[in-house]
């Protein structure tokens, strides 16, 4: 139910941030990327709409597309923040999550829990689950901002192409072994997730043929350009 007042909703829309549209031609079809802002992105293909990680801090989600699918990689507010899914949500929405996120959030619509290294499928789209975690960045009591097998990332795979979505991350060893990338968003925001040389050093193992930074907080985002550049060819994209 979208029941904001028309106040509120010309007050957030003003706030809503420009979103970014890009596209990728597939075998079936073509993909449409729009970024809203830090973690959160949707994606439309062949007229059905998938959010990834909606927050209503980014974004007026009252004025975008209602979801046919949503995919969410761990517990976090910024990842998982009821107000953006509630306004996105219909009766027909299915998601995909993080078994942790069950214990924040248990959805109204049909969903699936899928841990680490898992493969689902939706309609003709291939999802694969794969780590998201924490190697150097630790919360003051020793533990990591985001603990092995937590969190997701996700490959989506839309005909014969491979978007990467990272999740919260850092530069895991995994992501050596996750196969052809085409588009990779990965995040660069510290201490929570990468700095700009373990951005670099994630570019260098995924190897994707264009590269979103995202979830970048206050990051030198010259500094991670340049540091791309050296270690990749990849196409640059900052939204």
């Amino acid at each position: 139910m979208k029941r904001i007042s028309i106040v509120f909703s010309v007050l957030l829309f003003l706030l809503t941030p420009a979103k970014a549209q890009d596209k990728l031609a597939t075998s079936t079809g073509d993909v449409l990327i729009r970024f809203v802002g830090h973690a959160s992105l949707y994606l439309e293909h062949k007229g059905r709409v998938i959010h990834i990680d909606p927050w209503s801090r980014v974004a007026n989600y009252d004025t975008l597309p209602d979801a046919d699918l949503i995919l969410l990689t761990h517990q976090h507010r910024d990842h998982l923040d009821t107000i953006a899914l509630n306004a996105i949500t219909k009766s027909e929405t299915y998601m995909i999550m993080a078994p942790v996120c069950l214990e924040h959030f248990k959805p109204a619509t049909p969903f699936e829990l899928i841990s680490n290294n898992q493969k689902t499928r939706w309609h003709d789209i291939e999802i694969e689950s794969v780590a998201a975690y924490n190697i150097a960045h630790m919360r003051p009591n020793g533990q990591p901002y985001h603990p092995k097998g937590e969190g997701n990332g996700y490959i989506i795979n839309i005909g014969e192409k491979r978007i990467y979505v990272a999740g919260d991350t850092e530069n895991i060893p995994e992501m050596e072994k996750l196969g052809k990338i085409d588009i990779a968003f990965l995040p660069v925001n510290l201490p929570f997730t990468m700095s700009p040389e373990m951005l670099a050093d994630a570019v260098r193992k995924v190897k994707p043929a264009i590269v979103y930074p995202y979830h970048y907080g206050q990051t030198n985002l010259e500094e991670v350009q340049r540091l791309i550049k050296e270690v990749s060819q990849a196409e640059i994209r900052i939204r």
